[in-house]
Protein backbone atom coordinates (compact mmCIF):
# COMPACT_ATOMS: atom_id res chain seq x y z
CA UNK A 1 0.00 0.00 0.00
CA UNK A 2 1.27 3.37 -1.26
CA UNK A 3 0.81 6.92 0.07
CA UNK A 4 0.21 9.25 -2.33
CA UNK A 5 -0.01 13.16 -2.11
CA UNK A 6 -1.10 14.83 -4.94
CA UNK A 7 0.21 18.66 -5.41
CA UNK A 8 -2.01 20.42 -7.74
CA UNK A 9 -0.45 23.44 -10.26
CA UNK A 10 -1.07 26.85 -10.37
CA UNK A 11 -4.71 28.48 -9.84
CA UNK A 12 -5.79 24.69 -9.36
CA UNK A 13 -6.65 22.74 -6.04
CA UNK A 14 -7.58 19.61 -4.53
CA UNK A 15 -10.40 18.68 -7.33
CA UNK A 16 -7.81 19.08 -10.09
CA UNK A 17 -7.56 15.44 -9.06
CA UNK A 18 -10.91 14.36 -8.22
CA UNK A 19 -10.79 12.17 -11.52
CA UNK A 20 -7.89 10.21 -10.28
CA UNK A 21 -8.20 9.93 -6.60
CA UNK A 22 -10.92 7.12 -6.68
CA UNK A 23 -8.73 5.45 -9.19
CA UNK A 24 -5.91 5.00 -6.33
CA UNK A 25 -8.44 4.72 -3.44
CA UNK A 26 -9.80 1.74 -5.42
CA UNK A 27 -6.23 0.24 -5.74
CA UNK A 28 -6.26 0.19 -2.02
CA UNK A 29 -3.97 3.55 -1.48
CA UNK A 30 -4.39 5.99 0.84
CA UNK A 31 -4.62 9.45 -1.20
CA UNK A 32 -3.88 12.93 -0.08
CA UNK A 33 -4.70 15.59 -2.40
CA UNK A 34 -3.82 19.15 -1.32
CA UNK A 35 -5.06 22.80 -2.15
CA UNK A 36 -2.51 25.00 -1.27
CA UNK A 37 -2.18 28.41 0.72
CA UNK A 38 -3.69 31.00 -0.86
CA UNK A 39 -5.82 29.17 -2.82
CA UNK A 40 -8.05 27.68 -0.87
CA UNK A 41 -12.05 29.46 -0.70
CA UNK A 42 -11.76 31.22 2.28
CA UNK A 43 -8.32 32.69 2.09
CA UNK A 44 -8.26 36.40 2.55
CA UNK A 45 -6.01 39.04 0.27
CA UNK A 46 -3.52 38.98 3.24
CA UNK A 47 -3.09 35.11 2.98
CA UNK A 48 -2.71 34.99 -0.39
CA UNK A 49 -0.26 38.09 -0.63
CA UNK A 50 1.96 36.53 1.91
CA UNK A 51 1.86 32.86 0.29
CA UNK A 52 5.00 32.23 -1.32
CA UNK A 53 7.38 28.68 -2.51
CA UNK A 54 8.64 28.04 1.18
CA UNK A 55 4.31 28.36 2.30
CA UNK A 56 3.84 25.70 -0.19
CA UNK A 57 6.43 23.05 0.83
CA UNK A 58 5.51 23.56 4.15
CA UNK A 59 1.86 22.65 3.54
CA UNK A 60 3.11 19.34 1.92
CA UNK A 61 5.18 18.62 5.56
CA UNK A 62 2.37 19.86 7.52
CA UNK A 63 0.53 16.67 6.25
CA UNK A 64 3.28 14.18 6.32
CA UNK A 65 3.74 15.28 10.37
CA UNK A 66 0.00 15.49 11.04
CA UNK A 67 -0.98 12.04 9.15
CA UNK A 68 2.46 10.55 10.42
CA UNK A 69 3.75 9.83 6.78
CA UNK A 70 7.02 8.03 6.63
CA UNK A 71 7.12 7.01 2.88
CA UNK A 72 5.36 9.22 0.40
CA UNK A 73 5.06 9.15 -3.36
CA UNK A 74 4.45 13.06 -3.89
CA UNK A 75 2.72 13.85 -7.41
CA UNK A 76 3.19 17.50 -8.48
CA UNK A 77 1.16 18.84 -11.32
CA UNK A 78 3.04 21.74 -13.28
CA UNK A 79 3.72 24.25 -10.38
CA UNK A 80 3.43 21.54 -7.80
CA UNK A 81 6.89 20.13 -9.61
CA UNK A 82 8.43 23.49 -7.23
CA UNK A 83 6.11 22.64 -4.22
CA UNK A 84 7.10 18.83 -4.08
CA UNK A 85 11.04 19.31 -4.90
CA UNK A 86 11.29 21.75 -2.46
CA UNK A 87 9.16 19.69 0.38
CA UNK A 88 11.18 16.55 0.04
CA UNK A 89 14.55 18.30 0.24
CA UNK A 90 13.45 19.33 3.32
CA UNK A 91 11.44 15.85 4.62
CA UNK A 92 14.17 14.09 6.32
CA UNK A 93 13.87 10.96 4.29
CA UNK A 94 9.93 10.47 4.56
CA UNK A 95 9.66 10.94 0.57
CA UNK A 96 9.68 7.16 -1.14
CA UNK A 97 9.06 8.97 -4.75
CA UNK A 98 8.29 11.61 -6.48
CA UNK A 99 6.17 12.65 -9.65
CA UNK A 100 6.55 14.85 -11.82
CA UNK A 101 3.39 15.34 -13.58
CA UNK A 102 3.87 17.42 -16.52
CA UNK A 103 5.66 19.58 -13.73
CA UNK A 104 9.18 21.63 -13.22
CA UNK A 105 12.23 19.98 -11.56
CA UNK A 106 14.28 22.75 -10.75
CA UNK A 107 17.59 22.94 -9.51
CA UNK A 108 18.99 24.53 -6.50
CA UNK A 109 18.48 28.18 -7.21
CA UNK A 110 16.09 28.37 -10.08
CA UNK A 111 12.28 29.15 -9.69
CA UNK A 112 9.05 29.08 -11.42
CA UNK A 113 9.32 32.01 -13.00
CA UNK A 114 13.47 31.36 -13.99
CA UNK A 115 12.57 27.53 -15.45
CA UNK A 116 9.28 28.48 -17.85
CA UNK A 117 9.12 30.11 -21.40
CA UNK A 118 8.60 34.03 -21.49
CA UNK A 119 5.05 33.04 -22.67
CA UNK A 120 4.26 32.19 -19.13
CA UNK A 121 6.91 34.85 -17.53
CA UNK A 122 4.16 37.55 -19.35
CA UNK A 123 1.45 35.88 -18.40
CA UNK A 124 2.21 35.86 -15.04
CA UNK A 125 2.59 40.06 -15.44
CA UNK A 126 -0.14 40.82 -16.97
CA UNK A 127 -2.58 38.33 -14.69
CA UNK A 128 -0.86 40.09 -11.52
CA UNK A 129 -1.48 43.96 -12.75
CA UNK A 130 -4.34 43.95 -10.42
CA UNK A 131 -3.30 43.10 -7.53
CA UNK A 132 0.66 42.99 -7.90
CA UNK A 133 0.51 40.21 -5.66
CA UNK A 134 -2.27 37.77 -7.09
CA UNK A 135 -1.89 35.97 -10.64
CA UNK A 136 -5.18 35.79 -12.11
CA UNK A 137 -6.32 32.30 -14.12
CA UNK A 138 -5.63 32.37 -17.38
CA UNK A 139 -8.94 33.16 -19.54
CA UNK A 140 -11.47 29.80 -20.04
CA UNK A 141 -10.95 26.94 -18.11
CA UNK A 142 -12.63 25.64 -14.88
CA UNK A 143 -14.55 28.20 -12.70
CA UNK A 144 -12.87 26.69 -9.54
CA UNK A 145 -9.64 28.14 -10.20
CA UNK A 146 -8.17 31.33 -8.15
CA UNK A 147 -5.62 33.85 -8.24
CA UNK A 148 -2.56 32.59 -7.30
CA UNK A 149 0.28 33.57 -5.00
CA UNK A 150 2.63 35.55 -7.24
CA UNK A 151 5.72 35.47 -4.53
CA UNK A 152 5.70 31.13 -5.39
CA UNK A 153 5.84 31.82 -8.77
CA UNK A 154 9.32 34.37 -8.15
CA UNK A 155 11.16 32.65 -5.05
CA UNK A 156 13.72 30.21 -5.73
CA UNK A 157 14.41 27.27 -4.18
CA UNK A 158 17.28 26.39 -1.91
CA UNK A 159 17.95 22.62 -2.19
CA UNK A 160 20.96 21.22 0.55
CA UNK A 161 20.77 17.88 -2.21
CA UNK A 162 18.81 15.60 -0.21
CA UNK A 163 16.40 15.55 -2.15
CA UNK A 164 18.43 13.99 -4.38
CA UNK A 165 18.46 10.81 -2.18
CA UNK A 166 14.36 10.47 -3.10
CA UNK A 167 14.86 6.67 -4.29
CA UNK A 168 12.75 6.74 -7.12
CA UNK A 169 12.14 10.33 -9.01
CA UNK A 170 10.08 10.46 -12.40
CA UNK A 171 8.89 13.08 -15.20
CA UNK A 172 5.89 12.53 -16.79
CA UNK A 173 5.82 14.55 -19.72
CA UNK A 174 2.64 15.56 -21.64
CA UNK A 175 3.10 15.71 -25.56
CA UNK A 176 -0.07 16.66 -26.53
CA UNK A 177 0.31 20.25 -26.38
CA UNK A 178 3.87 20.24 -27.82
CA UNK A 179 3.23 23.76 -29.50
CA UNK A 180 3.40 25.44 -26.39
CA UNK A 181 4.57 23.38 -23.45
CA UNK A 182 7.74 24.71 -21.26
CA UNK A 183 8.88 21.71 -20.57
CA UNK A 184 10.58 20.11 -23.73
CA UNK A 185 13.81 21.12 -23.02
CA UNK A 186 13.44 19.92 -19.53
CA UNK A 187 12.10 16.34 -20.90
CA UNK A 188 15.73 16.08 -22.92
CA UNK A 189 17.74 16.97 -20.10
CA UNK A 190 16.10 14.27 -17.65
CA UNK A 191 15.98 11.80 -20.41
CA UNK A 192 20.10 11.88 -20.36
CA UNK A 193 19.71 11.54 -16.63
CA UNK A 194 20.16 7.92 -15.44
CA UNK A 195 18.48 9.14 -12.16
CA UNK A 196 15.40 9.85 -13.50
CA UNK A 197 12.89 7.70 -14.83
CA UNK A 198 10.88 9.71 -17.70
CA UNK A 199 7.13 8.51 -19.14
CA UNK A 200 5.42 10.09 -21.93
CA UNK A 201 1.14 10.71 -22.30
CA UNK A 202 -0.05 11.72 -25.45
CA UNK A 203 -2.26 14.59 -23.34
CA UNK A 204 -2.38 17.97 -23.27
CA UNK A 205 -1.58 19.46 -19.59
CA UNK A 206 -4.27 18.44 -17.55
CA UNK A 207 -3.74 14.94 -17.77
CA UNK A 208 -5.60 14.11 -14.68
CA UNK A 209 -8.48 15.50 -16.41
CA UNK A 210 -8.20 14.35 -19.94
CA UNK A 211 -6.76 10.55 -19.42
CA UNK A 212 -7.55 9.59 -15.49
CA UNK A 213 -7.17 6.14 -16.33
CA UNK A 214 -3.77 6.09 -18.21
CA UNK A 215 -2.08 8.99 -15.13
CA UNK A 216 -3.62 6.48 -12.54
CA UNK A 217 -2.29 3.26 -14.32
CA UNK A 218 1.39 5.19 -14.82
CA UNK A 219 1.32 6.21 -10.25
CA UNK A 220 0.46 2.72 -9.97
CA UNK A 221 2.97 1.11 -12.01
CA UNK A 222 5.31 0.60 -9.09
CA UNK A 223 9.12 0.71 -9.28
CA UNK A 224 8.92 -1.86 -11.65
CA UNK A 225 8.39 0.84 -14.28
CA UNK A 226 11.46 2.47 -16.10
CA UNK A 227 11.11 4.72 -18.96
CA UNK A 228 7.66 4.28 -20.84
CA UNK A 229 5.30 5.45 -23.13
CA UNK A 230 1.96 4.87 -22.17
CA UNK A 231 -0.42 4.79 -24.66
Amino acid sequence: MATFVLVPGGWHGAWSFDPVVPLLERAGHIVHALTLTGLRPDDDDATVAAANLDTHADDVLRLLDRARITDATLVGHSYGGMVITAAADRARGRVARLVHLDAYVPRDGESCWSSTTERYRQAFIAGAASTGYAVLPPAGGDPRRRPHPLASFLQTIRLTGAVDQVPRREFVYCSGWEDRTPFAELRTRLLADPDWHVHDLPTGHNAMREAPDAVAALLLSGPEVGTATVR
